[in-house]
């Protein structure tokens, strides 16, 4: 994904914490949930990443190009996030931290840059993101490309999502906040 047009996208996110085990995914230490069915290929990371704010991504690769990231702040798992095969990525807005977990492994993090929807954005890259609310903890975001036309699509469904638009990152969290780095 390159070049040309972006594909929709809707990835899965799981967000843990001690204080909240067993409600849905979301925001790290806001809200939390369980993990997925399945296995990592290996039961230890591919790599270990730093993230922007100093905490560390453990990074599975679960073969068919999907991959979890594990966030560990303190030696606990506060949030973890899984790509889903071909066509999602992962995004995460752990409290002003924005995170994308590429479908291809990659792991990328900076801090700020949120906008609360709705409305309409400039992101980085040229991008412009149209927010509009569409129910409880559901945001739609059109990202729109330098012609006009709408290139991706993102959609909450009560979780935060990401995209990785050729090379420009953007998480879309469930209350509406949109930001982008690249």
């Amino acid at each position: 994904m390159r070049a040309g047009v972006l594909r929709l996208l809707t990835p899965v996110l799981v967000a843990k914490s001690s204080a909240q085990a067993g409600a849905k995914a979301g925001v790290a230490g806001r809200r939390s949930g369980g993990s997925h069915a399945g296995t990592a290929k290996t039961s230890s990371p591919v790599r270990t990443e730093r993230l922007v704010d100093g905490s560390k991504a453990e990074i599975y690769d679960l073969g068919s190009q999907r991959y979890r990231a594990k966030i560990i702040s303190r030696g606990s798992v506060v949030a973890t996030l899984e790509t889903k095969g071909q066509e999602a990525d992962a995004g995460l807005d752990a409290n002003d931290m924005f995170v994308v977990l590429t479908m291809g492994g990659e792991i990328h993090s900076w801090m700020g840059g949120g906008h609360q929807g709705p409305g309409t954005f400039k992101l980085a890259g040229g991008w412009t993101a149209k927010v509009t609310k569409v129910g409880e903890l559901r945001y739609r975001a059109q990202i729109i490309g330098h012609d006009g036309s709408v290139d991706a699509t993102l959609e909450t469904k009560q979780h935060d999502v990401g995209l990785d638009a050729n090379g420009v990152y953007i998480v879309l969290s469930a209350s509406g906040v949109i930001s982008a780095h690249g």
